[in-house]
């Protein structure tokens, strides 16, 4: 959203006891009118014998001018006199009143909506003055994050924070208002509810009246939304805020806003239609895209193609399995390596020996996680004969190169980056790496791809502690073709489950639940749960599964992430009004802090 878009044409009035007009409405219509505005002052500038200051709120900005009398004699010049000097003397952030005449301004500002017009006041009211804000309250600010945080209501007069705000509002509109078109009731569930061990952590709260038990806050409404369609009501939705105690990263907070959907009677077709189509409708209400229909890719080739299951389909890049073609020429990495995968990156075989050493740093990072970097200069790519650089000539000369060239599809001046290890471990990698190196590379900028990533695999085995976890969560089900190896081979059943993608981000996932107590009780049982802590845990559920369940699915937008999107920025920060900081602290209020000792005897808690 662009904040210069901001005009008069506005569906309801702002007019109120202080202002006739809000800062951004003024046109050269309005020329020769008599009017008040009030807002912050963004500026004041004394330049000979006129002070010009610039009024903000919300809606824009309006040049007020105060000019100086060239004499005192009269009361009125008198009274101008003390008008302009109480107008220099501003300062920002002071919140002002100002009241007079619309003028045609001489030098017009064609970046501002009212740039053609400008006040010449008659009355300044000082409503409040203000301290020296800690840093620039511009669209281009000197505050670094951490101090912007803490005075956030600072920040969010600025332009990029504010029409963040404003996007996540109107997109709240539009999907309560495309949902409610199609059936949907917005429910609200409970945010106290029960502590569950899978999944990451929960925040939990000691319940006075309960000495020694606690409430958890939800990681998502989950066992509500199912109860919600055993209790007959169709189509759910809710906007709803969300708790998990996590590591943090840009688009990631402790408390966050999911779009929370579930509907009876469905297969997964009806589902993916029915929020792809909503997905439509965001993006072309927002911001005028027009998506094609989105690809349907199966986990197992989002894995063997892209390394990663949420990939970015904007740009190529495909992962090679080149394990074949590099296995004994006596290099050890490559011959105890369950697999060796490369990608191509175009054009930047030319890049210098240090700039490319720099990516074996990238690929050793954290955010990549891989133990090194093989790389393979392409000089020259023939059919037949080849002349390359790279960091293996130890091993494989030009005439062992060429065959790995022309099957990764490399032309001259291309640049063949190499990782080898465990399969899923080097893929994932890999996949990390294609990301990275699309992003430094410039091709995820513009445009939007949309992607349904199907077909996940049921369960992953957790090498730790020895036992099959649910790789999305416990109720989603089987594909019926595969309930045959939930006993006899876990690892091989796929989930009837689902992820939305778009430009690489993981928009939203779902499944089509469980509805069957037994089903449910072979799930719980293949996940370690014995009878007894299936029923403490989840025996609401497996109750109500008994009462005429219908087969029923769902899907959970993460509903920052989409603001940020829509937006084109990678971080969700400013679309939350009050976000945390990386290690989980509000730094505006203080949060967490300690609590008194008579708050933690009420609670029965020891420290």
């Amino acid at each position: 959203m662009d904040s210069k878009k901001v005009s008069s044409e506005l569906n309801y009035s702002t007019k109120s006891g202080y202002r006739t007009h809000n800062c951004g409405e003024l046109r050269i219509a309005d020329v020769g009118k008599e009017v008040s505005i009030a807002g912050w002052v963004q500026t004041s500038r004394d330049k000979n014998h006129f002070a010009f200051v610039d009024v903000r709120d919300r809606y824009g900005i309006t040049q007020c001018v105060f000019q100086k009398p060239k004499a005192e004699t009269t009361e009125e010049e008198k009274a101008k006199m003390a008008m302009y000097e109480q107008a220099r003397k501003l300062g920002r952030e002071f919140v002002i009143m100002v009241k007079g005449k619309v003028l045609e301004r001489v030098a017009k500002n064609k970046e501002r909506p009212t740039g053609d017009v400008e006040i010449a006041p008659t009355s300044l009211t000082i409503l409040n003055e203000s301290k020296t804000p800690p840093f620039i309250i511009e669209d281009k600010t000197d505050g670094k994050e951490d101090i912007r945080m803490r005075y956030r209501y600072l920040d969010i007069r600025r332009n990029p924070v504010k029409d963040a705000l404003i996007l996540r509002h109107k997109c709240a509109q539009v999907v309560r208002q495309y949902l409610s078109g199609e059936g949907f009731i917005e429910v609200e569930t409970p945010v106290l509810m029960k502590s569950t061990p899978e999944g990451a952590r929960d925040f939990v709260v000691p319940s006075r009246m309960n000495p020694g038990q606690f409430y958890a806050l939800p990681q998502s409404p989950q066992t509500f939304k199912q109860i919600l369609m055993v209790a007959g009501m169709d189509r759910y939705f809710q906007i709803v805020k969300c708790f998990r105690d996590e590591e943090l990263r840009a688009d990631r907070q402790p408390e966050f806003t999911q779009i929370d959907c579930e509907m009876s009677f469905v297969t997964q077709e009806d589902v993916l239609n029915t929020f792809e189509n909503m997905v439509r409708v965001i993006f072309k209400k927002m911001i005028g895209h027009e998506f094609k229909k989105f690809e349907r890719m199966p986990y197992s080739v989002a894995m063997r193609d892209y390394g990663i299951d949420k990939p970015d389909l904007r740009y190529g890049m495909k992962l090679k399995n080149i394990t074949k073609l590099c296995q004994g020429k006596n290099f050890k990495l490559f011959d105890e390596a369950e697999l060796v995968v490369a990608i191509v990156c175009d054009g930047i075989g030319k890049w210098s020996n240090k700039k490319v050493k720099e990516l074996d740093k990238l690929a050793k990072s954290q955010i990549i996680g891989a133990g090194g970097l093989i790389w393979i200069k392409c000089k020259d790519v023939k059919e037949k004969k080849g002349s390359f650089q790279s960091s293996i000539s130890k091993f494989f000369k030009d005439d062992d190169l060429l065959p790995i060239a022309n099957f990764c599809g490399a032309k001259t001046g291309d640049l063949i980056c190499i990782m080898a290890g465990k399969d899923f471990k080097t893929r994932e990698c890999m996949g990390k790496f294609r990301h990275e190196m699309g992003t430094k590379l410039g091709l995820r900028k513009g445009g939007f791809y949309g992607l349904w990533v199907v077909d996940f695999p049921l369960l992953e085995y957790d090498e730790e502690e020895k036992r099959w976890c649910a790789m999305h969560h416990p109720f989603t089900s089987p594909k019926p073709e595969d309930e045959k190896y939930l006993n006899t081979d876990p690892g091989k059943v796929r989930a009837n489950a689902y992820d939305m993608v778009i430009n690489g981000v993981e928009m939203g996932g779902g499944s089509i639940r469980i509805h069957d107590r037994g089903m449910q009780k072979t799930m719980f049982k293949l996940l370690g749960f014995t009878d007894e802590e299936a029923e403490a845990q989840f025996g609401f559920l497996m109750g109500a599964f008994e009462y005429g369940a219908p087969p029923h699915g769902g899907l959970a937008f993460g509903f920052d992430r989409m603001c940020s999107i829509l937006g084109n920025e990678t971080s969700i920060r400013n679309y939350i009004a009050f976000p945390k900081n990386k290690m989980g602290r509000d730094l505006m209020i203080d949060a967490p802090s300690k609590i008194t000792k008579k708050q933690l005897n009420e609670l029965y808690i020891a420290t």
